[in-house]
């Protein structure tokens, strides 16, 4: 399929969702006016994600205090079978798994009831904290939009299990319209996963909103801080202590809020 036919089936797409006008609108003036502002720092933000970077195991084992830990395919075999199942029999491609263990072992470690999620897509990571989550009867407030052009709406999500699925409330808006309507249920949140939209704009955007919502002692996750500089930025000026993890060649970064 063309670029141009790929654009239009996208445009379409939008047209037929009103509640996506707002970012309907954000998209189209980012592509005529703000369109390489994405990977603004990357160079920058890659040296510094490796000169301090350490692993997901060491990670959870000394940071969080978990040694000799078990991972979460270990300890839920049965449901990571079923998800990797789903995950091979959907027809729509979309994001890879992430730092599940380091998820899982972050909210065990807050004690988490009350967690933020932007961007699910498969739905790998609201698996690893509603695994911990549930224990607590807590509840995951994610925001995600559906892969535009491409029919996913129906498999957002899809390996998570039923069972599950009564402490998660998702919300299939963009982030700017998701998550002031979450603030508004849930005001104090014990953990934050940002996975969403990955421009430069977007990350400074969001970081400031979901740290302001953060209970102290909480912390904030964000993935693929490599691809620019806005964790870095956001940590660096505001005096935030940051860890940076790498795993899968790529690197996520989280804060615990002071």
């Amino acid at each position: 399929m063309s670029e141009i036919s790929n654009i239009s089936k996208t445009f379409f797409a939008y047209l037929s969702r009103p509640h996506l006008y707002p970012e309907l609108a954000r998209k189209i003036y980012k592509n005529i006016f703000n369109r390489k502002a994405a990977f603004k720092g990357k160079d920058d933000a890659a040296l510094w994600c490796a000169k301090n970077a350490i692993s997901q195991e060491k990670t959870i084992a000394e940071i969080l205090g978990f040694k000799n830990y078990t991972k979460i395919e270990e300890l839920y075999p049965e449901i990571l079978a079923e998800a990797k199942s789903n995950e091979k029999n959907c027809p729509v491609k979309m994001g890879g798994a992430g730092a599940l263990d380091l998820i899982f072992y972050i909210n065990e470690y807050l004690k988490a009831e009350n967690a933020v999620e932007t961007g699910v897509a498969y739905g790998w990571s609201s698996l690893a904290a509603l695994l911990s989550i549930e224990k607590r009867n807590g509840t995951l407030y994610s925001s995600d939009m559906p892969y535009l052009g491409k029919e996913n709406d129906q498999y957002v999500g899809c390996v998570v299990p039923e069972n599950l699925t009564f402490n998660w409330q998702l919300f299939r808006f963009a982030d700017r319209e998701s998550l002031p309507k979450i603030f508004k249920i849930q005001d104090s949140i014990d953990f934050v996963h940002y996975d969403s939209d990955k421009s430069y704009d977007g990350r400074m955007w969001a970081y400031p909103l979901l740290f302001k919502h953060l209970r102290k002692g909480g912390v904030l996750m964000s993935d693929d801080i490599g691809d620019n500089a806005a964790f870095m930025d956001f940590c660096l000026q505001n005096n935030y202590e940051s860890i940076v993890v790498e795993f899968d060649e790529k690197y996520a970064g989280f804060i615990f809020k002071k």
